[in-house]
């Protein structure tokens, strides 16, 4: 499987329902071998110009697995293309070098974080 970032502007007309969208979205994913590993909804945001003639739309960002071929992230895209509740997608590939260097930032912390406890349990036994 192979990372990914999507990031879709939903027409900001669904903001008081999302859900068709959001189910829309993820069936898409899903029906190409894809797997999402976190949402977010980032809110109503002016746009810096206008896109499909609108001002403001709604940002949904998404953390996906998709299968090692690039078919799977064509499709995807196609069929974003073709759906008419998003007004524009961006679909890029996590680099491989940035996952190394938070996997290497998240160890680093859990080592900090244990020296840490060692030194508060230190500290107690000292007072103690």
């Amino acid at each position: 499987m192979r990372q990914y970032e999507l990031t879709v502007l939903i027409h900001p007309d669904l903001e008081m329902n999302l859900q068709p969208a959001l189910d829309k979205a993820k069936k898409i994913i899903e029906e190409n071998g894809g797997k999402i590993t976190k949402e977010t909804n980032e809110g109503k945001r002016r746009l810096a110009y206008k896109v499909s003639g609108q001002e403001f739309a709604v940002f949904y960002y998404y953390e996906i697995d998709l299968p090692e071929d690039k078919k799977a992230a064509k499709k995807v895209a196609d069929s974003l293309d073709l759906a008419d509740e998003f007004i524009r997608y961006l679909l890029v590939t996590v680099d491989e070098r940035r996952l190394k260097m938070e996997a290497k930032r998240k160890a680093r912390k859990g080592a900090e974080d244990e020296e840490t406890e060692e030194e508060t349990k230190e500290e107690e036994k000292e007072e103690a």
